[in-house]
């Protein structure tokens, strides 16, 4: 039987040891596949630097990627830049309207001292030759990848009128080695895969990395004690908790609530798995299911006041909606012969799961606002566990490609694709966190 999520994994098949998870702190090599010829054309010129040694990071570049994978915009091709002004009052705009582009965004850089560095763009509307941006940042040098993002957000939001979502992270899983020497990690990274860093590491199984609201904290499962165990680990600090919920058997899916407050959690102390809500200060459970049906995969909904999850109680796993207080639940999910693995769009109005009909798994998308339709946002036939970006403009999910587990970034309407994958070993249940501060 194939795996159809990590949380039914566990509870059916037990074979959470095998799941793959992530590696040390080994970049993921990024690809990015398709391309929508209906996207919006810009140019972001490469940004003039005053003087000093080669910067280790092209800004342009960064933002250049950004445009690609969102599915929104098509940048145009390095190679096919042809004049290089640094400044709105070098822009020839008749130049870029022969080579049909919409908007043009200029910049240059320059040594602040200390260690420091001041990055200066512009955006401008190549046919009405008006100027929509110019902002400025100082920032030491070697933070220029997160400067080229926030750019790249405040760009798409001019342009879109949606807060862009490229200066975000994600976490995953990497597994790395063979049998009793694998190695399994807890990584966090910019969301185009860049900057990884190591927030957990151990010899048995990681899963389900679940951020809190304000980005601070992951809660994710651990089997390093024997036992499926929820810890909460603050990215900062490093400091780490066990949740209450440490009692003999499955303790798994961590979610947390929109206010961060609360963990939706399942459990099987009582017998079998239901789903309960932690309070991370009072200690206090509330349990929200009760049959005889596994329910599992929690996520809130974007009010706080529900929760969608995956129970099998209909014979096969489904999508299902319970108060946050417990009681009835509804069924949501009603096409294919599988859902499970929800994630929820931040304004609610989307559900991403994982649909399986027969040997082949994809991502499909419901648009609550159209019933229980779907459209599918990936190829398959082996892929799991999406996961909405903050703006919902894109969505991570997991793949299996021969023996191998990579991620694929994809935008909104599954035209563009961003591979990640790890070059020594898998990669899997990839969680994108929420907005960071500004």
């Amino acid at each position: 039987m194939r795996k159809l999520s990590s949380s039914f994994a566990v509870i059916l098949l037990a074979v959470a040891a095998l799941l793959a998870g992530p590696a040390a702190a080994q970049s993921l090599n990024v690809d990015i596949v398709g391309g929508v010829k209906t996207a919006t054309p810009i140019v972001v010129v490469p940004f003039a630097q005053a003087g000093g040694a080669p910067l280790s990071t092209d800004v342009a570049d960064v933002i250049r990627n950004d445009f690609n994978r969102s599915g929104k915009f098509r940048s145009l091709a390095k190679s096919d830049i042809v004049e290089f002004p640094a400044r709105g009052a070098d822009i020839k705009f008749a130049t870029w309207r022969l080579l049909k582009q919409d908007y043009i965004t200029v910049g240059r850089i320059s040594d602040a001292g200390g260690g420091m560095l001041r990055i200066e763009y512009e955006l401008w509307d190549v046919n009405k030759q008006q100027s929509l941006l110019a902002q400025a940042f100082t920032v030491p040098a070697g933070d220029l990848r997160g400067v080229a993002h926030q750019i790249a957000d405040q760009i798409y939001e001019k342009i879109t009128g949606v807060r862009g979502a490229f200066w975000t992270r994600i976490a995953y899983i990497t597994a790395v080695g063979l049998g009793n020497n694998t190695t399994y990690s807890l990584l966090v990274a910019d969301s185009d895969g860049y900057n990884p860093q190591v927030v957990a590491r151990s010899k048995e199984s990681l899963l389900s990395p679940s951020w809190s609201p304000d980005g601070r904290k992951i809660a994710y499962v651990s089997f390093e004690s024997g036992n499926s165990n929820i810890y909460v680990q603050d990215i900062t600090t490093g400091s780490r908790q066990l949740v209450e919920s440490h009692r003999k058997g499955i303790n798994g899916a961590p979610a947390w609530s929109p206010d961060g407050s609360k963990l939706a959690v399942a459990l099987s102390y009582v017998g079998n798995l239901e789903l309960f809500v932690l309070d991370l200060a009072s200690h206090q459970e509330t349990r929200l299911t009760n049959s005889l049906s596994i329910d599992t995969e929690p996520v809130w909904a974007p009010d706080g006041q529900s929760i969608y999850f995956t129970s099998d109680r209909s014979g096969r796993p489904q999508i299902y909606q319970v108060a946050a207080s417990g009681g009835s639940a509804q069924r949501v999910s009603f096409q294919g012969q599988n859902n499970a693995e929800a994630s929820v769009s931040y304004d609610g109005k989307q559900i991403a799961m994982v649909q399986g009909n027969g040997n082949v798994y994809r991502i499909v998308v419901m648009d609550r606002s159209l019933g229980d339709q779907v459209r599918p946002l990936s190829p398959g036939p082996i892929d799991e566990s999406p996961s909405f970006a903050p703006n919902a403009s894109m969505l991570l999910y997991a793949a299996t490609e021969g023996r191998r587990g990579v991620l694929y970034a994809v935008s909104a309407d599954g035209l563009v694709r961003q591979r990640l994958v790890l070059s020594d070993g898998d990669v899997r249940e990839p969680a994108w966190g929420p907005y960071r501060q500004r």
